[in-house]
């Protein structure tokens, strides 16, 4: 992943903070709990109310940073023998 994106600094991982698990900022949310919630119908407004360490900018880096993820993902097809 590119790390040229000023975004990313907001993603950090370290493996004394929840598993190694992506975190925003090295605080307890993960990047997998933002996502979570979102899916779920929770709002950006709702989790900022919530955490209020959260800040607008960690959502831009959340999409970003997965976004990236998605951006490196190979497939190789595997063939199958009857």
């Amino acid at each position: 992943m590119t790390k040229s994106n000023p975004l990313f600094s907001r993603i950090t991982i370290d493996t004394k903070v929840m598993l190694g698990k992506p975190t925003i900022r090295g605080m307890r949310i993960t990047v997998e709990q933002i996502l979570k919630s979102l899916s779920a119908g929770i709002s950006q407004q709702d989790l900022l109310d919530e955490y209020p360490e959260l800040e607008a900018e960690d959502f831009q880096a959340v999409f970003a940073y997965v976004a990236a993820l998605v951006e490196e993902e190979q497939v190789f097809p595997i063939q199958v023998s009857a």
